[in-house]
């Protein structure tokens, strides 16, 4: 087994664990971008959102929450990002899908952020006639 994540689950590689069930596993990042920084992983295999059953997605964002919770009650930080990636254009870092769980403060340098750029009406409504024709109810 190569994964990274599916090892740490595995209990083959060792972690600072904050929550564990049955589907999901939270753990400190080890290279945070700030102090607080968790990874919460699936621990079923699935390297992108794409790949993951919709029962392993409902766990996860229930434990990122409750691991955001946490964090809130723990370091009272001053906001919070989620930020799931996926593929290489995404930076997905680790191929099996995560959330990061990131706490954030005014100055803290980091960035997660584009330039707001007014699009084109006419496009964007035709990007979404697209994107619902191929959104399963």
């Amino acid at each position: 087994m190569n994964c990274i994540f599916c090892r740490i689950v595995a209990g083959e590689v060792p972690s600072t664990k904050v929550f564990e069930d049955d589907a999901t596993m939270a753990i400190m990042d080890v290279n945070p971008a700030n102090d607080g920084h968790a990874l919460v992983i699936a621990k079923g295999h699935a390297e992108t959102l794409y790949d993951l059953p919709e029962a392993a997605t409902a766990a996860v964002m229930r434990t990122a929450q409750r691991v955001a919770r946490g964090i809130r009650d723990a370091l009272k930080p001053e906001g919070l990002n989620l930020l799931q990636a996926n593929g290489r254009a995404a930076l997905q870092s680790v191929p099996h899908f995560h959330i990061h769980v990131i706490p954030r403060s005014m100055d803290d340098g980091k960035g997660l952020q584009w330039p707001v750029t007014p699009g084109d009406p006419d496009r964007i409504r035709k990007i979404g006639e697209r994107i619902r024709a191929h959104v399963a109810a």
